[in-house]
Order: C-alpha cells, then sequence, then structure tokens
C-alpha cells in the first residue's frame, strides 16, 4: 500500500490543482506498471456516476495488470455539522489482494469573494490492511503530493487544518 498512498497522493495533488480555478473535475484512472511507471486516464461519459461506475470496475479488475491503482473522483461529504466538497480516492495494491483504503480530501472552491481551500485528507476506510503500517502509507501520501509541483504548491498555498 505504501506506493499505492504515493500513487494517490500524486494524482491528488492533481486534482487538487484541477478544481482550485473551478474547473469541474473529470474523473481519473491512475495506475503503475510492473515497470514502475504511473499512467492516468481521465474517465470521460455522459455522468459522473457512470465515470465512477467504469472506475470501480477497474480497480475491481486490473485490466492493466497494474501494481497498484487508484480512483479519484468528486463528491460531497459530511464533516462538522456541514457538507463540503471532496476528492474521494479509492487506493488498491494488488500485490495484497482485498487490501482497500479509501481517502476524502475536503475542499472549498473558489468563489467570488472566497480563496479555494484544502482541508486535512481524512482516511475513511482501512480495510484488510493489517499488514501495512497506517503511518508510513499516509507519510507516502504526501510524498507523492509533494512530488506534483504544481499542485503541491496549490495544495500549501490553499491549506487550512481546521477541519
Amino acid at each position: 500500500m505504501i506506493t499505492a498512498f504515493n500513487l494517490a497522493g500524486f494524482l491528488s495533488a492533481h486534482a487538487m490543482w484541477c478544481v482550485s480555478d473551478g474547473e469541474i473535475f473529470t474523473p481519473i484512472f491512475g495506475y503503475t506498471t510492473e515497470a514502475g511507471e504511473r499512467r492516468m486516464e481521465r474517465l470521460v461519459t455522459e455522468s459522473l456516476e457512470t465515470a465512477v461506475a467504469m472506475g470501480k470496475d477497474k480497480l475491481t479488475l486490473n485490466e492493466h495488470d497494474a501494481n497498484d491503482a487508484v480512483l479519484l473522483y468528486d463528491a460531497r461529504i459530511p464533516l462538522n455539522d456541514e457538507r463540503f466538497d471532496a476528492i474521494i480516492v479509492e487506493i488498491r495494491s494488488y500485490f495484497s489482494p482485498g487490501s482497500e483504503a479509501v481517502m476524502a480530501i475536503p475542499y472549498r472552491p473558489k468563489g467570488s469573494s472566497d480563496p479555494f481551500r484544502v482541508y486535512k485528507p481524512k482516511l475513511v476506510q482501512w480495510a484488510n490492511c493489517e499488514d501495512f503500517d497506517v503511518n508510513a502509507a499516509v507519510q507516502s501520501f504526501f510524498e507523492g503530493v509533494d512530488g506534483h509541483e504544481k499542485g503541491a504548491a496549490v495544495w500549501n498555498e490553499a491549506l487550512d487544518q481546521s477541519i
């Protein structure tokens, strides 16, 4: 899960870069090949629901024979009696079948008078991951964020750790 979380962090930084200017986020499926190359596919369909379903199928089927894969999509989540926009990140490491993690990265879109904000990521699922160190995985996630130059700059400038 360590390398999967690194990929998740990198693509999450990319996602925050995309939404920072108010762009509608197109779901992304990303994976690493046997050779360690990162690949990314935008899931363009007629609806968000169809794109997310397609991405979930890709996670399940592993049609690229990937080492790790992540699916990112936009959603709304409840936090502190409010609802927030968030990038949902579903994470898989195929070396450990059945291991699944999900993170939610709440954000506030840029408004006419409100600046774009990125809030602390939330680990919302850590299933069948007993063989992994959650702290090492989260550290790897943030190393992945830092690995995306433009996304990390946007993330760090917009970071609000109040939520």
